[in-house]
């Protein structure tokens, strides 16, 4: 078999065809597909955190109504302001209940906060020891909200049985101003 020139070019060009197809095809097709999983791995990857977020908001979404629910139960448990004086005879009652002497009660100037009102009352008192720290239980036990700011205790006559004191502090009644829960 002779080979000439017109062979050799031809066998050439034959041999080519599968080089520049793999060059003008088969490499940019490759290139695209490799683009497009990189772009589905990027998406997948953005949809997981997408799909992480979403779960996160559905548990935030949860989160809020709880604490919406627990703010409506508080804000239930604030008097309003013409409900304070119903507070202030129910403590005074509980510390007579629990074998104190009628307290002396100094309303003070009431503190705005953002929602609510507070109303501190300087109040004095004296008895046992075990009839004050009912008084204190009680006094947690009010379905309104209160605290105690400061509190001072003197030691009062010790011949008794059960030693006497005074005390002096300061409470706070929380109030809502205008409308509220009385009662």
């Amino acid at each position: 078999m002779k080979l000439g020139t017109r062979e050799i070019i031809t066998f050439l060009i034959v041999l080519m065809i599968p080089v520049v197809s793999y060059l003008l095809v088969f490499r940019p097709q490759n290139r695209d597909i490799e683009a497009s999983l990189t772009e589905i791995s990027h998406k997948r990857d953005i949809l997981r955190r997408l799909q992480d977020e979403t779960s996160r908001n559905a548990d935030l979404l949860e989160a809020n109504r709880r604490i919406a629910e627990r703010i409506k139960k508080d804000e239930a448990r604030l008097p309003s302001s013409q409900g304070v004086d119903e507070i202030v005879r129910q403590v005074s009652g509980l510390a007579i209940e629990s074998g104190l002497a009628p307290p002396t009660l100094k309303s003070l100037k009431p503190l705005e906060a953002s929602v609510y009102w507070e109303l501190p009352l300087e109040m004095t008192t004296s008895g046992t020891f075990r009839g004050f720290y009912e008084f204190l239980r009680r006094l947690e036990r009010l379905p309104r909200i209160t605290r105690v700011v400061q509190m001072e205790i003197k030691r009062g006559r010790t011949e008794l049985k059960e030693p006497e004191i005074t005390v002096k502090f300061t409470m706070s009644i929380y109030f809502q101003q205008g409308e509220g829960n009385d009662g």
